[in-house]
């Protein structure tokens, strides 16, 4: 096969691959990069692998960075622009499931590309546009189809993780995982363990904010692998329900952990230990925690201005792209309505602060000043008084005899 245009990204790197075969070796574009190019996807990344060893390299070009020359990779610095060009390598003795022990250079493409995770992966593109495939990958491509190079047990006892990728990629590209590579998941779903959670989550995450997150999802249940992610031991039936959903259409991370959030029906705080155990950021937990009461209250139909001014803008957003998913949403443009009409969108915009209510109300530093900021910000928002400083002023004057 021959790609007669390539996509603008490969064009200022093809000199590179260019020049390492005037030295006398071979160079291609391998793996994602080249699967997207021919399936017509963006591309925000190459890779390139080498017949030269890194020495070789380094005595090549003029401007190299050591970034993994242990593992044969080396970035080549060229018009300001790095990049990273691995050896061909065979690696063996995977003992954490994860990383192999020993990696040996090699000078075959062969041997470098069957040490790969999946046959669409396995490709190789010289800078010429020339598809080298060893493995039926384009057929698999063809016929949508994800399928391990080779043994599927081996595969997936190298790096575990390529069980996630699997699923991942039953999403991201509506394809369908072949069944011989579906059993050896199943047989060896429990090696998931090994892997690091943030690791697992990355994988999770893209499945969820997939082409067809309900494919990859259906086989991360089939296959059992959901029995050895935090929080989801002997939650199938939980789970099942999203394979009922449709209108899939999520656009970030925070949306897809609310999708798992409200599907295993957790209120606040225990979306808080569910989030921590898949070790998430505390932005991202925050975030979701903000959007479950909007969630709630576009389910209800019972969304209060207090609700809207709590959660804030995007979280207001991110939640009603949630509720599609489900049929509770209502139409962007008159939730948004809603929010802009609120007095105030955030405590910044109360007519008054702490330091004018010391002054003006003589309330003093402590507790209660909290408490009659929060509730002259509670009214505010709730229509109940104007945000206006003298009448916000007089309120606390009053609250602060009451005690």
């Amino acid at each position: 096969m021959i790609i007669k245009h390539l996509p603008l990204i490969f064009e200022p790197a093809r000199p590179v691959l260019q020049k390492i075969e005037d030295a006398g070796f071979e160079a291609y574009f391998v793996g994602g990069c080249v699967r997207d190019t021919i399936l017509g996807d963006s591309i925000h990344d190459i890779d390139i692998a080498t017949s030269a060893y890194p020495s070789e390299i380094k005595a090549i070009f003029n401007r190299t960075v050591d970034t993994g020359i242990e593992h044969g990779t080396v970035m080549i610095l060229d018009h300001g622009t790095g990049y990273e060009t691995t050896t061909f390598r065979t690696e063996s003795g995977y003992q954490d499931f994860r990383r192999p022990d020993k990696v040996t250079f090699v000078r075959s493409l062969s041997e470098d590309l069957k040490r790969r995770d999946f046959t669409i992966n396995a490709l190789a593109l010289k800078e010429n546009g020339e598809v080298i495939d060893l493995f039926n990958g384009l057929d698999d491509l063809k016929h949508h189809l994800i399928k391990a190079v080779g043994d599927p047990n081996e595969r997936f006892h190298e790096d575990a993780l390529r069980m996630m990728r699997a699923v991942r990629f039953a999403s991201k590209l509506d394809f369908v995982i072949a069944a011989e590579t579906l059993a050896g998941i199943k047989q060896n779903a429990a090696l998931l363990e090994k892997i690091a959670v943030e690791r697992i989550r990355v994988e999770f995450e893209k499945l969820l904010m997939g082409q067809n997150p309900v494919a990859g999802l259906n086989e991360f249940l089939q296959t059992g692998l959901y029995q050895y992610c935090p929080g989801l031991v002997g939650k199938q039936t939980e789970l099942s329900g999203l394979l009922l959903l449709n209108n899939w259409q999520l656009r970030n991370a925070e949306q897809a952990w609310a999708v798992i959030v409200t599907q295993l029906g957790l209120d606040s705080r225990d979306a808080s230990k569910f989030l921590r155990s898949w070790k998430t950021s505390n932005e991202l937990i925050t975030n979701v925690k903000k959007m479950i009461p909007v969630i709630q209250g576009l389910r209800s139909k019972k969304l209060s201005p207090l609700t809207f001014f709590t959660a804030g803008r995007n979280a207001v957003q991110d939640a009603n792209q949630v509720a599609k998913l489900y049929g509770w949403a209502i139409p962007d443009e008159q939730l948004m309505k809603q929010y802009d009409s609120l007095p105030i969108k955030s405590g910044k915009e109360l007519a008054v602060n702490g330091g004018v209510l010391i002054n003006d109300a003589g309330v003093k530093p402590g507790p209660l000043l909290g408490k009659i900021i929060k509730k002259l910000t509670v009214q505010v928002v709730n229509g109940e008084l104007p945000n206006d400083r003298e009448t916000l002023i007089n309120e606390a004057e009053k609250i602060k005899k009451e005690g």
